[in-house]
């Protein structure tokens, strides 16, 4: 056998083995639901919500906040706004005839960025659970009360949920999201889960600690520390804590969204690194789980291909490498289309694979800083 066939075959072996691991550890432990020992519980409530140039949405955004099944006397809400638009004065002509919820407005002069933002914003936060969300989602009603009673249980200091439903119909999403719950969950179940979500996360107040002004990470920092914090204070999914939130489904324009949420997740773990190995299973098979399949795999994977392609030109004939990387180039560009079908969740973990390398050469190239750029397509989804 040619040795480059078997140079190839290994290391496509060595790239998969992890999560064929997971696989076999998800069929042994069944994860369902949330790990929580939930129970109803209705504690006051801080909802945060960071604005910037959200004229367009915010109106949208403040009635899905009034539309949930919670009493709104026992709602904050903390708007951390740096627009240089109309939003604030929306938000004040809003809110100028309610007495509930209780509205904290806080005016930055200056955009220095989400991190700093939401510091300031869980700083003046009063209420004994603390909801972050995006001006760009939607909330069904329950999901304060689904949050609280995860909160509930004395060992559990945070919780998030799932996308139930991606605006802009995005498949490609859909299918990334589908496997991530069930990752998440099962994460959940042996300790805690590494990502927490923009548009719905929530943290027991008293757990809560400021996270680097820098973060291009930052729901998933605030969980992390809070995890790091001890045993009692586990961070969990639950799929029944839901939101709604746009997103693309073309290879091109996923590059800004993803592209970003990788660079924040790897500087994030590379920066934690000492973590691993502490905190029960969740620095001994979350944290490494998650180094593998954002740090690692990314890069294996490329070399997969190149050795896949020159295993196949040497072994096969000359033409069967260039026949691998058209089939490849197929596969993306059907899968950016939407037309794989049954496919498209491979699709979708193929598209993330691709995000985490290349914001992995963003991070080695310096790049990176923690502004938002606001994308006009996806607010329109969110609008229509």
């Amino acid at each position: 056998m040619n040795w480059l066939v078997v140079v190839a075959a290994v290391a496509v072996a060595v790239t998969f083995a992890p999560y064929v691991a997971f696989g076999v550890l998800y069929a042994v432990v069944r994860p369902s639901g949330s790990p929580a020992a939930k129970e109803p519980a209705e504690p006051t409530v801080s909802v945060v919500l960071p604005t910037y140039n959200e004229s367009g949405i915010v109106e949208g955004k403040l009635e899905d906040l009034l539309a949930l099944d919670y009493p709104m006397e026992k709602v904050e809400l903390v708007v951390v706004d740096s627009s240089d638009d109309e939003t604030r004065d929306i938000v004040r002509e809003f809110f100028a005839d309610r007495e509930h919820p209780e509205l904290n407005l806080i005016e930055e002069d200056e955009r220095r960025g989400l991190a700093p933002a939401l510091n300031d914003a869980y700083a003046a936060a009063e209420h004994e659970m603390v909801v972050k969300t995006d001006c760009d989602s939607l909330l069904p009603p329950d999901v304060l009360r689904e949050a609280a009673a995860n909160l509930a249980d004395p060992d559990v200091a945070a919780v998030t949920g799932t996308n139930v439903e991606v605006l802009g119909g995005s498949d490609v999403e859909s299918g990334y999201r589908g496997v991530q719950s069930h990752i998440q969950t099962m994460e959940s179940h042996l300790d805690s889960t590494f990502i927490f979500h923009g548009p719905f996360s929530a943290f027991a107040n008293d757990a809560i600690t400021p996270i680097d002004p820098n973060s291009l990470a930052d729901d998933t920092e605030l969980a992390l520390r809070i995890r790091r914090r001890g045993d009692d204070h586990r961070v969990v999914f639950d799929p029944a804590v839901q939101y709604k939130e746009a997103s693309h489904s073309a290879f091109r324009k996923r590059r800004t969204q993803k592209d970003r949420r990788g660079m924040g997740l790897i500087r994030l773990l590379v920066q934690h690194r000492d973590a691993l190995g502490s905190y029960g299973n969740y620095g001994r098979v979350v944290l490494p789980f998650n180094w593998w399949f954002m740090i690692a795999s990314p890069w294996l994977l490329a070399l997969d291909v190149a050795l896949v392609a020159a295993a196949a030109g040497v072994a096969v004939a000359p033409l069967a490498g260039v026949g691998v990387l058209a089939a490849l180039g197929a596969f993306v560009a059907l899968g950016s289309r939407e037309r794989l079908g049954p496919l498209s969740p491979l699709y979708s973990l193929f598209d993330t694979q691709v995000s985490l390398f290349r914001a992995s050469i963003e991070l080695l190239r310096g790049k990176g800083d923690g502004t938002w750029e606001v994308d006009e397509e996806l607010r329109e989804a969110f609008e229509n």
